[in-house]
């Protein structure tokens, strides 16, 4: 063999040797629902916080997946030892507040007003806002925020927030929905007249449900809303997507768990069905917008 072909053979097999495999690509899935437990989370700093407020994010910002809702720009607890929270105030963003438990004071504006446990109220865009607490007893507040898109005209806010107790509220049947779950209606938009608050731009819904044993609010899906439940009480099964030929997906839920589902993601809820089996569940569904309304 001459010495030219020796040297091409040693090439062709130095090549062949050194030429890496490639490897299976892994990429990320944007999902469509998360879960978080309230006991398993931490507190992170957030504009809110101060030496005595304390923000626990459970879904918006602060939260590793932060980017995923679209409307929700947070969807967090704070517990407040006594002291104030910093005060806040959002252009184009649109709040609730829901006090899980204790007592405070709801700094609005100018105004002061007291809230108790299961208060709840609308916090309008443009306002300056914040809460404190003068007891020697823990304050827990469920903070919501949402954004408001540049082509939704927003109207000049009340001065003086409405503040309203869940437990003031009536149990409904809504429509379109089983029986065996009983709603109250908190909060909704400011076109209609159906919620204790109406108020709101881009949240559709703010209610709260009572299952009865065996109960549930039938699997569904929005097409142009998100949302989210918070297990209050009780123990069942939380619908979160679905399966072959439609058929549910189904996760053991309890006290604490929260989960939130992307539009046109089934969700549902079944309560335990034995005697005395009671559930509640906070939820809150806002309108996603369109690719027109984000211009």
């Amino acid at each position: 063999m001459t010495a030219v072909r020796r040297l091409a053979v040693v090439t062709a097999a130095v090549f062949i040797v050194t030429v890496p495999m490639l490897p299976a690509q892994d990429s990320k899935v944007e999902p469509t629902w998360l879960h978080r437990y309230l006991a398993s989370l931490r507190e992170t700093a957030s504009d809110l916080s101060s030496a005595t407020c304390h923000y626990t994010p459970i879904f918006g910002a602060g939260d590793a997946d932060s980017l995923v809702p679209r409307t929700v720009t947070r969807f967090a607890q704070l517990k407040l030892d006594r002291g104030d929270c910093k005060p806040v105030s959002y252009d184009r963003e649109e709040e609730i507040y829901f006090i899980l438990k204790g007592s405070g004071v709801l700094h609005y504006a100018e105004t002061t007003h007291p809230m108790r446990a299961n208060d709840f109220t609308y916090l309008a865009p443009g306002i300056k806002h914040s809460i404190s607490n003068n007891s020697q007893e823990p304050l827990q507040v469920l903070v919501m925020g949402f954004k408001i898109p540049p082509t939704v005209p927003i109207s000049t806010p009340s001065p003086t927030p409405t503040v309203a107790n869940l437990n003031d509220l009536k149990e409904q049947i809504v429509s379109g929905h089983p029986s065996s779950v009983l709603y109250k209606l908190m909060v909704g938009p400011h076109t209609t007249k159906r919620d204790a608050i109406n108020e709101s731009y881009v949240v559709v819904d703010f209610f709260a449900m009572n299952f009865a044993p065996g109960g549930t609010n039938a699997p569904h899906h929005h097409e142009t809303a998100e949302e989210i439940y918070l297990v209050i009480d009780g123990e069942g099964e939380m619908v979160a997507g679905s399966g072959m030929n439609g058929v549910e997906g189904r996760y053991p839920a309890k006290a604490g768990d929260a989960y939130y589902f992307r539009q046109n993601c089934t969700v549902g809820f079944y309560n335990q069905n034995k005697p005395e089996a009671k559930a509640h569940i906070l939820a809150v569904r806002a309108r996603v917008p369109l690719p027109k309304d984000e211009d």
